[in-house]
Parts: C-alpha cells; sequence; structure tokens
C-alpha cells in the first residue's frame, strides 16, 4: 500500500516516482488479502473493465492529468477527521499546479470555510446545488448557485425532515443541517448508530415520493429541489471559470475524479479515470457505475495514494523535459 507522510517526499521526489512504479509491479502489498480480494471481486463484476488497482493506472494517463475532482466525507477525510497527512496532500497537488475541486454534498456553511481556508480552486457543494469560488486578489468570495428552486422550498424541507424523523426510528437531522441552502440531510451514521440498509432505502423513498431527488453518501441521504446534480454543476463551473468543455472526450482524460459512495455514481460513469478509495466497496452492490481504478488504502489516506501516484507523473514529465 502505498501511503508516504507527505512532509517527509518533496513535491515530485524522485523517490515519490520510484516509489509508485515498483507499487505499480507488486500485487497489493500491505493489503490485507480478505480486501485485496474483495477488489479483485469487485472489478471481475464491473460490467465494464473497472475497479482495478490504481498502481496499474498507467504513467502516461496519470501524466495527463491538470486537475482533481474530489469528494469530502470519507475520501479526503478520515472517520470524520481532516488528516495532516490529506491536507498536505490537498496542498502538494496546488503547489504542483493542478487543479483541486472538492465536490460535495456538505453544505453551503463549510463550503464558505472550505473555498476562502483550504488549498482548493474552487469547490462545489450541496451535491451540486452551488459552487463557490475564492477571489484571493480581490479578497472576494463568488458564489453562483443553480436551478430554480420551488418558492416554498424551505417549509417543503422542514415538512418532510419531521415526516422522516417520526418514520425511521434512529435517523437524525444532520447536524450541519442549519448551515444548508438548498437540500435535506438525514444522518444515517455519522452522529447516530449506523442504521441497516433497508432504513436508508425508507429514507430515500420518502425523499422521492416528495418530489426529491435523493443520493446516498457515506454518512447522509441528501434530498433536494432541482434536476442538477455532482456531475452537471461540475461541468457548468469548469465551462464558467476555467473555460473547460467536459463535453469533450480529450478534456476528460486530463481530469480525475476521487470518491467513495453512490453519490458519486455520475461521477463514476462519466469520467474514463475515475478512482474510489478502498471504502467505496462498503457500497458496491450500490454503484450503477464504478470507478475505473480503486486505491489500495481507505479514507484519506487513499487520497494520500492517489496525490502520490499523480505528483510522480508529474515528477516524471518534468525530469523527460530536462526541468528541475
Amino acid at each position: 500500500m502505498l501511503v508516504c507522510e507527505p512532509a517527509a517526499i518533496a513535491v515530485g521526489s524522485s523517490e515519490s516516482s520510484v516509489g509508485f512504479e515498483r507499487e505499480r509491479e507488486l500485487s497489493m502489498p500491505g493489503l490485507p488479502a480478505r480486501e485485496a480480494g474483495r477488489i479483485r471481486k469487485a472489478g471481475r463484476m464491473s460490467a465494464k473493465p473497472g475497479m482495478q488497482p490504481l498502481a496499474g493506472l498507467p504513467l502516461e494517463a496519470r501524466s495527463r492529468i491538470v486537475g482533481v475532482l474530489a469528494d469530502i466525507d470519507d475520501t479526503i477525510t478520515s472517520e470524520g477527521r481532516l488528516t495532516a497527512a490529506a491536507y498536505t496532500a490537498l496542498e502538494r497537488l496546488h503547489a504542483a499546479g493542478i487543479k483541486v475541486i472538492p465536490v460535495t454534498g456538505r453544505p453551503a456553511g463549510w463550503c464558505d470555510h472550505i473555498a476562502r481556508m483550504w488549498p482548493v480552486d474552487a469547490v462545489v457543494g450541496e451535491n451540486g446545488a452551488f459552487w463557490m469560488r475564492y477571489d484571493a486578489q480581490a479578497g472576494r468570495l463568488k458564489t453562483v448557485f443553480v436551478g430554480h428552486p420551488p418558492a416554498d422550498r424551505q417549509a417543503r424541507i422542514e415538512t418532510l425532515a419531521a415526516e422522516i424523523l417520526a418514520a425511521v426510528p434512529g435517523c437524525a437531522l444532520a447536524s450541519d443541517q442549519f448551515c444548508r441552502i438548498a437540500d435535506l440531510a438525514i444522518d444515517f451514521c455519522e452522529d447516530v448508530a449506523p442504521l441497516p440498509a433497508a432504513a436508508v432505502d425508507a429514507i430515500v423513498q420518502r425523499m422521492e415520493a416528495a418530489g426529491m431527488r435523493a443520493k446516498v453518501s457515506s454518512i447522509h441521504v441528501n434530498g433536494w429541489f432541482g434536476d442538477y446534480d455532482k456531475l452537471s454543476t461540475t461541468q457548468r463551473l469548469l465551462a464558467e471559470e476555467f473555460g473547460i468543455a467536459l463535453e469533450n472526450a480529450t478534456q476528460r482524460e486530463h481530469w480525475i475524479f476521487v470518491g467513495d459512495s453512490p453519490n458519486d455514481v455520475p461521477m463514476f460513469g462519466f469520467f474514463p479515470n475515475s478512482v474510489g478509495v478502498a471504502n467505496v466497496l462498503d457500497f458496491v452492490d450500490r454503484l450503477e457505475a464504478k470507478p475505473a481504478w480503486i486505491t489500495s488504502a481507505r479514507s484519506g489516506a487513499g487520497f494520500v495514494e492517489l496525490a502520490e501516484a499523480l505528483l510522480a507523473a508529474r515528477h516524471a514529465g518534468d525530469a523527460h523535459r530536462g526541468n528541475p
């Protein structure tokens, strides 16, 4: 398993490059045999080639990547925490000139902080309800909302929340609901004891019956009124802010998405080099589209593994061009 303490290896160091190339030659060292078996089995079960160990992603494909789109919960974070290693990986990607854009179900209040404080180029929040981008030179945060919400959205959200809490024992309103603008988040395992799949399905069904789109993350069921999702808003963001048309297949090959749960399915299916951190296997039966690649490490350590792979490729390309 290639999980390095980022501070111990400089950006694009030769040790990083050599380490990842060596990892490609090995099966999945350091990964428990049962977990490695699950990864291989998931790859065989996929309807198309996919769920292959990240170590097999070719150097040429990695060297083309100019931007990373990443889920946050249990992808960048680990068990509810943003580790020093994962944050350093964000900084190193940003410093290397690779754009970093979190694409998350987390609320507007969180995204305001992330856009201003994290080493990122923008953030998509509440499963695509908006994007935020901080202009450091102007000292101004830009927020763009997507769609045309119903005038009574908040009242409908509050009514439905009360119905779900009464009908599904053990669930709770997400602790971050107070700083959400566009969606309803029902907690099924963040601050409550994990609920069974049947309970999660019941929450989804009630949201959909009320006219919402509903998606399951690793911790919440999110529901919203509107025809947007993580993918559609990401496409708009990249087109309007960076002049990138993801409808172009060649452009898509220059971006990579990494996630871990069913609400990432639109992104997994769209990007040819989509990546799942190892804990995506916890939801493999709920994934209508699977990621092409999978890390050997779970959660934030898996994100670090991906960052190391991309930085190694960037360094290899610089060395080939004679750059220091």
